[in-house]
């Protein structure tokens, strides 16, 4: 199982390693130090994911201030297969789980064959690639699938397409908004929780906002796996490091987080050890509002609510009017059951 009583963190390198495998390097160190669960990177041979004269994306011009073409920015954040061994060497290492996203059948072999990944990420642009998610499927191993720009229809094509390959696999969905940085009015986290109802499985959520207040929302409404950029400096050149939380944004992030899961308790409504303790003080008790004699009847008017709750406690105000006391009390005092027996 991927998912325990705690959310499941994912720092999402992805290509913010520039290509240089000594910043992926770095970028393991902080992930790890942040208290992420996993460190996550892309693997992809660019030649099999898209031809030489596909455009960039809006953002991918805006964060780069490039007008080529996307072969040539992303052929230069592609780690070699043999890069990959070392990473994965070096996150166990580290002690934090290595995922990375493959985006080619050939990289999927290899991560899973090779490399022994225990989940397999699906991102956002595979989600209608239903050949590629059959192979995926046929690998046996769980699967997080993110949904951005997709709707409900997608989402159920590719989870029918992996059940009937393999109806028993463990399957997570990721709500997500592919837009690099995403403003808040693009978010619509509530289309998690739509998710989740619909398809009765669990949900997450992949971030692409600037700052973290959105994730912590998220798992606030029930996210049980949060995916979330981040690089070493916001500064450097490439597509999504803008978009990208710096290392003490990641481990601000991470500890928030796991405050709202303890915060989010177990759903039991009681008071707690604490509460009990102060219960005593706060709450109210029936008291005499005068000196009362013995044998003297109780008139509402006798009867005080004050605090602390030391004595019958106010709902039975209406029982004890109309008795006779057999003890005699003082003004100010708690009323006691021994009063009237």
């Amino acid at each position: 199982m991927i998912l325990n009583d705690n959310v499941f963190i994912i720092a999402e390198a992805g290509v913010n390693h520039n290509g240089d495998l000594n910043l992926a390097f770095k970028l393991v160190d902080a992930a790890k130090k942040a208290g992420a669960d996993s460190i996550k990177f892309q693997t992809f041979r660019t030649e099999k994911i898209m031809t030489k004269f596909a455009n960039l994306a809006n953002y991918q011009k805006k964060n780069t201030g490039s007008q080529s073409f996307q072969y040539e920015m992303i052929k230069k954040l592609e780690l070699s297969y043999q890069e990959f061994i070392k990473l994965k060497e070096y996150c166990d290492i580290t002690k934090i789980m290595f995922l990375s996203t493959p985006d080619d059948e050939d990289s999927l072999d290899f991560l899973v064959n090779e490399l022994k990944i225990p989940i397999i990420k699906i991102g956002s642009g595979e989600l209608t690639n239903l050949s590629f998610l059959k192979k995926i499927a046929a690998k046996n191993r769980p699967v997080i699938m993110s949904t951005g720009m997709s709707n409900l229809g997608e989402i159920e094509d590719a989870l029918n397409t992996i059940n009937i390959i393999n109806p028993n696999i463990e399957i997570y969905v990721l709500h997500c908004t592919t837009n690099y940085p995403t403003s808040f009015d693009e978010v619509n986290l509530k289309a998690m929780v739509t998710i989740g109802r619909a398809f009765k499985i669990p949900v997450g959520y992949s971030d692409h906002t600037l700052g973290i207040e959105v994730p912590i929302a998220a798992v606030a409404m029930g996210a049980k796996i949060i995916e979330k950029h981040f690089t070493i400096d916001k500064s450097l050149s490439g597509p999504d490091h803008k978009a990208s939380l710096e290392p003490g944004e990641l481990k601000k992030m991470v500890e928030a987080i796991r405050n709202i899961e303890i915060a989010l308790g177990n759903g039991i409504k009681k008071a707690n050890k604490n509460e009990i303790k102060i219960m005593k003080v706060v709450r109210r008790s029936l008291i005499a509002a005068r000196d009362i004699k013995k044998g003297e009847t109780i008139k509402k008017s006798d009867i005080a609510i004050k605090r602390p709750e030391i004595g019958i406690l106010p709902k039975y105000r209406e029982i004890i009017t109309g008795m006779k006391l057999l003890k005699s009390i003082k003004q100010d005092k708690p009323f006691q059951w021994e009063n009237f027996k």
